[in-house]
């Protein structure tokens, strides 16, 4: 071997030597910079939401042929990028699945990367602590253990076992409303006797962390309930009124605070049996808020832009909801009405109920059969929420335009 070769083999070493050392550096900075540094506000909801998102985005928008993997594992971790893409676009439709997997997703980060534990969980939430919960807090809880129990049932069963789809007189109204209070809630939940454990506790966190990074904010785990529709926005006072009213009457407006007149963003109500009832203790907190849900819960489909010229959007949901949209300036607020449609229990003897017709239920449902049979043209009428179709129509509504009788002949 000559001088030559050795010195080039010294050459190569020490480069090989060197690139390994920077290499080591390097990690060892990346993980001091990737360390978490934990404060009294490090397990805050807004604190671990911040981080999900950017751990998300990252793993996103990182580019894998940097990182110099094998074909095989290159494969993988592509096919696993581009899983995640599609379900955090699909859970913004409404997509049960791609909610789960983004779920399931932030639960292992917070569990395995951010240092969640059962001693620091509760500073998100004070599960430990009733007292300290808020209303919203507590029917988190109570719709996580009922769905768990029921699964999409769960909010119909939580309704029927304590009766609060019922007339009721709350405090500055002169006429019984449908409405379900906070109170009722606090009640609910010191009936309810709830424990959690460690994971049901991470899986609340969980819930509410998605609900306002991809979710439907407040309404993100009612939507999912089998009942018959839900809105937001379409009552309570808008922000423009209020604004408009602090820069003329001041004292007007320190009235409405002190009585703490509804928002438009406090305005909340499930379609329940037919019955429209107001959730007083859920709200959005924010005309921002509102104005993110409006904007992606009827993107399905890419139906178009909602603007200030076209004001309104009606399309359907991924599974098969049909949703509708407003905007200033057609309306005074951003709102939405989603109806849902569950033809498997659409049967005339659960549509005409006993307790709506007191006398000849079975002579109204007989009548409609002959009338059906006999192919005799039928009108329904009757206000919002009366159940004239109530979920009778589901996805086969184009059908049903064209073939009304025969399609009802089959469903008697």
């Amino acid at each position: 071997m000559t001088i030559s070769n050795i010195m080039l083999s010294l050459i190569v070493l020490i480069a090989a030597v060197f690139l390994v050392l920077n290499f080591i550096k390097k990690k060892k900075n990346e993980e001091v910079e990737d360390k978490i540094e934990v404060d009294e506000k490090t397990y805050t909801l807004d604190k671990m939401t911040e981080f999900v998102k950017k751990r998300l985005d990252e793993i996103t928008k990182i580019n894998l042929y940097d990182i110099g993997l094998s074909e095989e594992e290159l494969k993988r971790r592509k096919n696993k990028k581009y899983e995640l893409k599609k379900a955090l676009k699909g859970c913004t439709y409404g997509d049960i699945n791609d909610k789960k997997y983004v779920k399931e997703l932030i639960y292992d980060l917070l569990y395995k990367e951010y240092g969640v534990t059962e001693t620091n969980v509760s500073k998100a939430i004070p599960f430990d602590i009733p007292s300290l919960l808020t209303a919203q807090d507590k029917f988190d809880i109570l719709i996580y253990m009922f769905k768990n129990q029921f699964a999409y049932e769960g909010l119909t069963e939580m309704i029927k076992k304590y009766n609060l789809a019922e007339l009721k007189y709350v405090q500055g109204e002169t006429k019984p409303c449908y409405v379900i209070t906070s109170e009722e809630i606090d009640n609910i939940y010191e009936k309810e006797k709830v424990t959690l454990s460690f994971e049901d506790k991470l899986n609340v966190v969980v819930q509410r962390i998605y609900q306002h990074y991809k979710g439907y904010s407040a309404i993100d785990e009612i939507r999912d309930m089998n009942i018959d529709g839900i809105s937001g926005g379409v009552s309570g006072l808008p922000e423009s009124f209020l604004s408009q009213v602090a820069q003329t009457d001041g004292d007007y407006l320190s009235q409405i605070t002190e009585r703490k007149v509804p928002r438009a963003c406090d305005s909340i109500w499930i379609m329940f049996q037919g019955k429209s009832i107001r959730l007083e203790f859920l709200s959005f907190g924010t005309e921002a808020e509102l104005k993110r849900v409006c904007q992606n819960i009827y993107k399905y489909n890419n139906p178009g832009q909602l603007s200030d010229t076209n004001g309104y959007k009606i399309n359907e949901m991924k599974d098969g909801s049909r949703v509708v949209v407003v905007r200033p300036s057609m309306s005074e607020t951003w709102a939405f009405f989603v109806r849902k449609f569950d033809v498997k229990r659409a049967a005339l003897e659960q549509i005409i109920r006993k307790d709506q017709i007191h006398t000849g239920r079975e002579d109204a449902i007989e009548l409609l059969k002959f009338l059906v049979k006999g192919a005799r043209i039928i009108s329904l009428t009757g206000e919002q929420g009366c159940r004239k179709n109530h979920n009778a129509y589901g996805n086969d509504r184009k059908y049903i335009r064209n073939n009304e009788p025969t399609y009802y002949r089959n469903r008697i």
